[in-house]
């Protein structure tokens, strides 16, 4: 994929999550801790974003019905990524962290 196509990708991933990540890690001790997790392997943790997804529809159930398609499109696109791609969101999500401390 292109530079500006790689760009474009991870821009994508990030603004379709981006509405959800609040609410969804809202009671996590480390957001960024757990965020990094759903991203770290070759694929998309859909186990740990669903156990993720059950905790927040236990405290917000009728806003967790909209995020779950959300949720699971954001993985498919990670999936989709090529490794170089994978590993540039990994940077960005621990920069991220890096910044806010």
């Amino acid at each position: 994929m292109a530079g500006g196509a790689v760009a474009d990708a991870i821009h994508a991933i990030a603004q379709q999550g981006r509405p959800h990540t609040a609410a969804l890690l809202a009671d996590a001790e480390d957001p960024h801790a757990e965020l990094l997790a759903l991203f770290w392997g070759p694929r998309f943790d859909r186990e740990h974003a669903l156990a993720l997804w059950a905790r927040f529809s236990q405290r917000q159930p009728i806003q967790a019905v909209p995020m779950l398609p959300e949720l699971l499109s954001v993985g498919e696109r990670f999936d989709a990524l090529e490794r170089t791609e994978k590993d540039r969101l990994r940077r960005l999500i621990v920069r991220h962290r890096a910044l806010s401390e």
